[in-house]
């Protein structure tokens, strides 16, 4: 359902909820609290495997469809993410439009956590994008709907790490069906993003020898990154005129694109970022065009996810969920080499790997009950 308090668009002040059935979401909930400017945006889109759990990204949008455009594919991608990991979990995303540098305030979190409570947890929320374990703290505050809390409140904290290292393991994977080997000894790695996630992920290829080139659009990242592990920055137009053995997106969306695959010379695109092609349909088919392996988003990124629903179960177990995580690696292999015997792009491999789980589950008529 839609929820009745629309959004307008802050530039057109039309409504925006045009292509909101589209993606058969099962929910979205707008929310906005004028004592403390909180503007919120919450995406349910499957619950078929269990309960949508997504983290929750504070961003500054160009505008109130953008924010709405992007809960929507990030909701649908959990969808695809809970399913391909194996997990009993549906898929939802929310987002908060602000600044998280200067416009996040504790009244804020406190006051979505209300929100999240609201929907009596048909969505546990978690960390992403501009959020840190504090947050997930005042959210839980007014909420038991939420995962991603600091290690002394009993959750498992900073999901960052792990979500590298799937990465990580993932990009091996999809290496090994490139070159042959999953040895990334001396290849040339350009990572896109040096937040908590491509930070650690960096640490991962420096430490196997790896050259690795990086690129954010804040200095101050790109200072701490290149002081704390040696490595070189290149400027965007590097970024994606440069030849690199392997691309690794781990900011924002949209990444790969019209523009940027025209000059783009990788064989491997594999990262962090969630909903990397600006169109999923055009530019999956043109990456098995140019003949760029591709270790889609959702399969790839699922650490994050699969260490919140380790605490989400309970007596969580950082070990466990690693050990979880990587298998990662067999899963991108089985994708890609799917795609390669169906001659289909590996995106497609990956959405019916996941909707034919998801399928199935819908053919027992058992809706997730909450036990």
């Amino acid at each position: 359902m839609l929820a009745e308090n629309r959004l307008l668009d802050e530039n057109t002040q039309t409504p925006v909820l045009g292509t909101m059935t589209e993606m058969d979401h099962e929910e979205v909930l707008f929310c906005h609290d004028k004592a403390t400017g909180l503007k919120a945006i919450i995406a349910v889109h499957n619950t078929i495997l269990g309960p949508a759990l997504g983290g929750t990204r504070m961003w500054t949008y160009a505008s109130e469809s953008d924010a709405i455009t992007d809960v929507l594919r990030l909701s649908r991608g959990m969808t695809y993410k809970a399913a391909a990991a194996g997990l009993n979990l549906g898929g939802g995303k929310a987002v908060i439009i602000g600044d998280a540098r200067t416009q996040k305030t504790e009244a804020k979190m406190r006051r979505f956590g209300q929100f999240v409570n609201d929907l009596g947890g048909k969505y546990y929320t978690a960390e992403d994008v501009g959020m840190t374990s504090r947050d997930m703290e005042l959210i839980g505050m007014h909420t038991k709907y939420v995962t991603g809390l600091p290690e002394y409140l009993g959750g498992s904290g900073n999901p960052s790490p792990v979500t590298a290292f799937g990465v990580y393991v993932g990009m091996k994977a999809s290496a090994k069906f490139a070159f042959g080997t999953d040895n990334l000894q001396g290849k040339k790695v350009a990572v896109q993003g040096c937040g908590s996630v491509g930070q650690a992920l960096i640490n991962y290829l420096v430490k196997e020898g790896a050259q690795v080139f990086v690129n954010d659009i804040f200095e101050d990242k790109i200072a701490e990154t290149t002081a704390k592990y040696g490595v070189q920055a290149i400027t965007t137009e590097d970024l994606f005129n440069g030849s690199f053995d392997v691309y690794a997106p781990c900011a924002l969306g949209a990444t790969v694109n019209d523009e940027t695959l025209n000059t783009m010379n990788v064989s491997v695109i594999a990262g962090a970022a969630n909903n990397q092609l600006a169109d999923e349909l055009k530019h999956s088919a043109r990456i098995k065009e140019k003949g760029i392996v591709y270790a889609p988003d959702f399969v790839i990124n699922a650490g994050g996810l699969i260490n919140v629903y380790a605490e989400y179960l309970g007596n969580y177990n950082q070990k466990s969920a690693m050990e979880k995580t990587e298998n990662i690696y067999s899963v991108i292999l089985e994708v890609l080499n799917n795609a390669s015997e169906n001659n289909i792009t590996s995106l497609e491999a990956a959405k019916n790997l996941a909707e034919n789980r998801i399928q199935q589950m819908a053919a027992l008529k058992l809706p997730y009950s909450g036990c």
